[in-house]
């Protein structure tokens, strides 16, 4: 097969050579020479002399870097590209689109409640459905990411995006029953299914997006394709402005009528799904999903050919029981026998008493991680995520402050629905291209100059900061200047996006060995949204005590104080600019 881009010129002559067998001893078998002897200080792009004794570990991964070195863009990597951005632009969108849809309940459910309860949502019904994605994103990072691993990333990627066009329709539709469940209880369970859809996304676009890229532009095009969650953010306040506008007349004589608006916005957002669905369920696995599943089943066959019982066969075909090197050979028993007899003027060679490269067994997900130079890479991510989730659904509890800082906030008293909630979605546009898209998009253009873990400690430092200036000054920045409450939440946007909230989905998918990428992705993943939930379901309880608004400042400095422990977990993480995927992750260290 073709392989496009090459390893540095230096490097090359060194791994060919070793490559080339030793004409002089081509009778020995090439068991007694496969024995790999683990460097642990060199990268898995073999440099030193040790790495040599495996020649079939050593074709694999120069194999391997071949294609992370690979640069040449073409209409396949495009088209998949597009796909994945396509799908954090769907994913953002229905996510945060139900911050408009809920302002819009109320006055569908609520407009004849009593003194300041009218129009509004009451906040138990309000916290249940803002919560429901988050709660299923959680639970689809796990299993999904999980099944990614499995069965396959496009398999499972495909199934993610049918539950999602098939929950968002069905929330469109969401009514209260006779007797039993209201329209918010039938809303949330929909909602959960839908973010089960939503949270395969994250471990499989990151693990897809990762394998097909190379090595010089793998961060930038993680990046963008994250980027277009800030499109998403911005695409859900600009339907919601045209289905309104279109129903305005109909909406100022009869407030019901908005009953369709939000089913038409929550409908839309099934539409950029549909038109990719296609595209998704012909997408192909990856060179590196492929070989790793293609020398699985063949080592896998070879064990089943080779065992002499049932009890063996049932050993044979379980993943964790494959062998390094079977995959090549495929006679182990003829080898051993010309290990122990070796013939008459055959060069002679000692073979090692420490297991040889068809003894290794390929670790567990439980023995890789087990180790805590594995396990703390995972801490790391899961922790800085979680750390950063926090915050950032829990600052947006500032948004509408801004929002009526900049004066689109509206009078929920006087004026009327349909200039109300356009008047808001134009707010929201506004302080979401203030800092959050930017952001993004700083972060896709120096990503592969500063470095992901730069980025990343940078931003959790600089939002420490921030949220500090924001939480011990809060009521007096307010009272002296509105301007300056928008800049520095503006930038506290800006800085969440050019630094952890991109790296914290770039990372996961870079530094974790192939075998258990979206797994690993996933648990990382999920650890962030049990942090939106505790800022949704927790923070947000606490927001009016003693008064309305009257604790958010301590809910900033709160926010700070996760923001350090954020910084501090990056320590725990590795560099991965400029390295092969086979650099980071040695696949020597998948063995024991």
């Amino acid at each position: 097969m073709s392989m496009s881009g090459a390893l540095p010129s230096d490097l090359v002559p060194e791994i060919e050579a070793q490559w080339q067998p030793d004409p002089e001893i081509s009778s020995i078998p090439e068991s007694a020479i496969s024995d790999f002897k683990k460097d642990e200080q060199a990268s898995s792009i073999a440099t030193s002399a040790n790495i040599q004794d495996d020649q079939d570990l050593l074709q694999r991964q120069y194999e391997l870097s071949q294609l992370d070195h690979a640069s040449r863009a073409n209409w396949t990597k495009i088209k998949k590209l597009t796909v994945c951005g396509v799908a954090f632009l769907n994913d953002a969108y229905d996510m945060f689109a139900i911050n408009i849809v809920a302002m819009i309940l109320g006055f569908v459910y609520f407009n004849d409640a009593p003194g300041d309860a009218r129009n509004t949502v009451p906040k138990k019904w309000d916290t249940l459905i803002k919560i429901a994605v988050q709660v299923g994103c959680l639970l689809g990072q796990l299993v999904m990411g999980r099944l990614g691993d499995k069965i396959g990333r496009t398999t499972v990627y495909a199934a993610s995006l049918m539950i999602a066009i098939i929950t968002t329709i069905a929330s469109a539709f969401s009514s209260s029953m006779v007797r039993g469940f209201n329209v918010f209880v039938v809303l949330f369970i929909w909602r959960v299914m839908l973010g089960f859809g939503i949270g395969g996304d994250y471990p499989l676009t990151a693990s897809i997006v990762s394998e097909y890229s190379g090595v010089h532009n793998r961060g930038k095009m993680m990046a963008a394709v994250f980027a277009f969650q800030g499109l998403g953010n911005v695409l859900a306040p600009i339907v919601s402005i045209i289905v309104t506008a279109c129903f305005m007349q109909n909406v100022n004589r009869d407030v019901l009528y908005l009953d369709y608006v939000w089913r038409i916005i929550v409908g839309v957002g099934c539409i950029p799904g549909v038109a990719t669905l296609y595209w998704r369920l012909t997408m192909t696995e990856s060179e590196r999903f492929q070989r790793l599943d293609n020398n699985n089943n063949l080592a896998a066959e070879t064990r089943m050919s080779t065992a002499s019982s049932e009890h063996e066969k049932l050993l044979a075909s379980s993943p964790q029981n494959i062998t390094v090197g079977e995959s090549n050979s495929g006679q182990v028993a003829e080898q051993q026998n010309a290990d122990s007899e070796p013939q008459a003027g055959s060069a002679q060679l000692s073979v090692p008493t420490e297991p040889t490269m068809h003894q290794r067994q390929l670790k567990t997900f439980a023995q890789y991680f087990g180790e805590w130079k594995h396990l703390k890479v995972l801490l790391g991510t899961s922790i800085a995520w979680l750390s950063l989730d926090i915050a950032f659904y829990g600052i947006n509890l500032n948004s509408s402050i801004v929002i009526g800082a900049i004066g689109f906030a509206g009078n929920l008293a006087t004026d009327q629905p349909a200039h109300f909630i356009i008047y808001n979605c134009l707010g929201n546009i506004i302080i979401n291209l203030l800092g959050s898209v930017p952001g993004y998009w700083i972060t896709v253009f120096l990503i592969e100059r500063l470095g992901r873990k730069k980025i990343q400690l940078l931003g959790f430092l600089v939002l420490t900061v921030l949220y500090l200036i924001l939480g011990f000054g809060y009521h007096q920045i307010l009272e002296k200047s509105a301007g300056a409450f928008i800049f520095l939440f503006a930038l506290a946007q800006l800085f969440q996006n050019f630094g952890p909230n991109v790296t914290t989905f770039v990372i996961p998918g870079e530094v974790f060995p192939t075998r258990f990428r979206a797994t690993a992705h996933g648990i990382s993943a999920a650890s962030g949204k049990l942090g939106a939930i505790i800022a949704q379901g927790g923070f947000l309880q606490l927001t009016d005590l003693g008064g309305k608004n009257a604790w958010i400042n301590h809910l900033l400095q709160v926010f700070a104080l996760f923001m350090l422990i954020g910084a501090g977990a990056t320590f725990w993480i590795p560099e991965t600019k400029g390295k092969t995927l086979e650099e980071i992750c040695d696949e020597s260290e998948e063995y024991y």
